[in-house]
């Protein structure tokens, strides 16, 4: 009872602090640069959750699990991602733009991928029944909501949102391992009656969406930096919005376990990723 009270608070709080790092002109972006912003969004919105519906077909995972992968996939990127793209060197502001218009567009994007993840399923599982209406609203209220709030922050009171952007970000960070943390405690059980058959299915999940993103921004001729950016946006999944659509939302113990392992699996690969990024390695494995 404690954690569905503070998993949707905590998350409306890091979805309000992500908002404190967002302007207006972020969203400019997807006209002033087409390209890369086309492209990292058809990798995080599109070809995400098609890679996720392929494995969970190819492998036939068990219905619950497979739509539990699925509402991951539909999620946005992370609070860590833009951090992580400034570390590696990636193009910052390209990944702040992501993240923005993947967190507003959530509230019809969650929704609806996971609508069409439930009906593919339906009809071998009867536990399986989308709430549509109380999902967009949940969705809108604690993602939606919280981050256009932190943006109206920033836009009217800039100089005190910039001095408590930091504090809350390092907020933000904490509570999401808190909300990993919890749930895996509490969940403890089912993640390791189901670890075998999960496990691999999300560590696919999480480096074939990478590789495309890396290896699409090659064959676009994008620059490095945004090939970074959006290899992270794609990779750092917001794996809290996909306990808190699958625990609280739907009430499904079984969908929150692939959200779980990935929390897990993506902060591995994503400091992989990091390293790999940093002279001499990124020399070795980006010359032409």
């Amino acid at each position: 009872m404690t954690l569905k009270l503070l998993l949707p608070l905590a998350l409306a709080f890091i979805m309000f602090s992500m908002g404190l790092s967002l302007v207006v002109d972020d969203f400019k972006r997807v006209v002033i640069h087409p390209l890369a912003m086309g492209f990292g969004l058809l990798s995080q919105m599109l070809v995400l959750p098609l890679i996720a519906i392929t494995l969970v077909t190819l492998f036939s995972l068990e219905p619950n699990l497979a739509v539990g992968l699925i509402i991951l996939a539909a999620c946005p990127g992370g609070i860590t991602s833009n951090l992580l793209t400034h570390i590696s060197g990636g193009d910052s502001a390209l990944s702040v733009s992501l993240t923005a218009v993947t967190s507003l567009a959530g509230v019809i994007s969650i929704p609806s991928i996971v609508n069409l993840g439930m009906s593919w399923y339906a009809g071998t599982t009867t536990t399986l029944a989308l709430p549509l209406g109380s999902m967009i609203g949940g969705v809108f209220l604690i993602s939606t909501l919280p981050l256009l709030l932190g943006m109206a922050l920033r836009h009217l009171h800039r100089a005190w949102a910039l001095r408590i952007e930091p504090g809350a970000r390092k907020t933000a960070v904490f509570l999401f391992i808190l909300i990993v943390l919890a749930t895996f405690m509490g969940q403890w059980g089912n993640i390791s009656d189901n670890f075998a058959a999960a496990g691999p299915m999300v560590i696919a999940l999480n480096i074939a969406t990478i590789t495309f993103a890396l290896l699409g921004a090659k064959l676009l001729r994008l620059e490095r930096p945004q090939g970074i950016a959006i290899g992270l946006e794609c990779g750092l999944q917001n794996a809290a919005m996909g306990i808190f659509v699958a625990g609280t939302l739907l009430g499904n113990s079984s969908m929150v376990i692939p959200s779980i392992i990935y929390a897990l699996v993506m902060n591995i690969s994503a400091a992989a990723f990091v390293v790999a990024n940093r002279e001499p390695a990124s020399r070795y494995l980006f010359s032409r």
